[in-house]
């Protein structure tokens, strides 16, 4: 039973409520999905639709799917570990709790990261921390997971980003060679390209071929 009493727990926990949104961000599926689709928005030429309040709803719509199951089993590893307390719940339990949630946690983190990043992460806490403090890491350890699963998501949205831009990109050289040869060159090729993108994505079910492939990158 958690003692709401505790000043130290409520501290904890107001601490963990308040960099809840930036972990958030750093160690769950948001930030590749949202850098993708600002990506997408970029090659269309449109730069407010969709609204940023719109990518951002849907890459947090997104993350919580792809998230959900990770969510679920920390969730039931931390109500276990606090139902097994026979009295109320201290401090040290409280780390016990956390330590339990972070399993699953954990497990997402080291598949959807390159090893070779956490071998550098590893390798380079001995050059900025000292052989002391890096001879108690691993690469297990959230402070090496997380800042290679963060490497390992932006250079993947970029290489996503890379090949959403292709396509789009031969339509505004296309478009813009034709309106050199006929001598319209007062005509802004954006807008003339702009209609022929948006035929593009809509006849290739763009949106959905997208979503559907980052979700299942998770898989």
């Amino acid at each position: 039973m958690l003692n709401g009493s505790d000043p130290i727990i409520m501290l904890t926990l107001l601490v963990g409520l308040a960099a809840l949104p930036f972990a958030a961000m750093m160690t769950t599926s948001f930030t590749k999905i949202i850098i993708v689709l600002s990506l997408l928005r970029n090659a269309l030429g449109i730069q407010q639709v969709p609204p940023g309040i719109v990518l951002n709803g849907l890459a947090i719509v997104l993350s919580i799917y792809v998230m959900y199951p990770v969510g679920l089993a920390a969730y039931n590893a931390g109500a276990e570990q606090i139902a097994a307390q026979p009295g109320p719940v201290t401090f040290k339990d409280l780390l016990q709790v956390s330590e339990a949630a972070k399993d699953p946690l954990k497990h997402f983190l080291t598949k959807h990261s390159e090893p070779a990043e956490r071998a550098f992460f590893l390798q380079a806490s001995h050059q900025l921390m000292g052989e002391a403090t890096a001879a108690t890491l691993f690469e297990d350890d959230m402070l090496i997971l997380v800042p290679a699963f963060v490497t390992a998501e932006i250079t993947a949205a970029f290489e996503i980003g890379f090949l959403v831009f292709l396509p789009f990109l031969v339509i505004d050289f296309i478009v813009a060679s034709t309106l050199m040869a006929l001598g319209m060159q007062m005509l802004s090729p954006t807008t003339i390209a702009l209609p022929f993108k948006l035929l593009l994505i809509v006849m290739l079910n763009g949106w959905s071929r997208l979503l559907h492939a980052l979700v299942l990158s998770y898989q």
